[in-house]
């Protein structure tokens, strides 16, 4: 039995109450939550300051804290890695490859080639050409949307949602090791200060470059909170 009191904060109850359940592998039902600060709690003077609300959680009398994060980090694990069983995307690739035919004609630059194969289950979307620049935008936020358009038009020829990964001018590289670089960096400064630190919403696929580049690491771990598409990866001391 655990009878140690965690504290954990965020910008509401329920944020902080979410932190807390991930950071300790366990379930709602497995604590006591104690809100230590309510929500509604501000002054006149406070009131440009950033909210914080903390709250107090304690394992339940029986509950075995090891045994709980051991289960929890499957469940985790199996959320943010395990594959979609195998469908069938024959249809779904064709319908991209007309919808890229006529969308890069359309384009100012109408010299761009595209790929279009299946590998694990996932289909990719590789677009080369000089000038892409426009089709990727701040952080990938056009390519983003781009890819999300090509994934609804992919998920219409099929059952079951269909898996898409659009890669342009090979920014998909570039970003993903920007990422690792930032993963190593992050997981240094929660190590030095014991304290977690959550990174800005990601997409599925940046999320997870995070959570595969920390996954050995034997002094932190990550999971994801927040509800989509403005979830976010948290690098905690394990």
């Amino acid at each position: 039995m655990d009878e140690k009191v965690y504290v954990f904060e965020g910008k509401t109850s329920t944020e902080a109450i979410e932190k807390g359940l991930n950071e300790l592998k366990v379930s709602k039902s497995k604590v006591d939550i104690k809100i230590l600060e309510p929500e509604d709690k501000r002054s006149f003077f406070s009131i440009l300051t950033p909210r914080v609300v903390k709250v107090e959680m304690k394992i339940k009398e029986g509950v075995d804290l090891k045994a709980e994060e051991k289960e929890e980090t499957k469940k985790e694990a199996r959320k943010e890695f395990k594959s979609s069983e195998p469908i069938d995307n024959t249809e779904s690739i064709e319908n991209i490859k007309k919808f890229l035919e006529e969308f890069i004609s359309k384009l100012p630059n109408g010299n761009l080639k595209y790929n279009v194969f299946e590998e694990d289950n996932i289909i990719k979307v590789d677009i080369t050409g000089d000038d892409t620049g426009y089709l990727i935008g701040y952080r990938g936020e056009v390519l983003n949307s781009i890819q999300t358009l090509i994934s609804n038009i992919a998920s219409k020829s099929s059952k079951e949602k269909s898996r898409v990964v659009v890669n342009i001018g090979g920014y998909r590289e570039r970003r993903e090791k920007d990422l690792q670089n930032l993963a190593m960096k992050i997981a240094g400064t929660v190590v030095r200060t014991k304290k977690s630190i959550t990174l800005e919403p990601m997409s599925a696929y940046e999320r997870k470059v995070i959570h595969t580049k920390l996954q050995e690491n034997d002094k932190v771990k990550t999971y994801s909170i927040g509800e989509e598409p403005y979830r976010k990866v948290v690098v905690a001391l394990k």
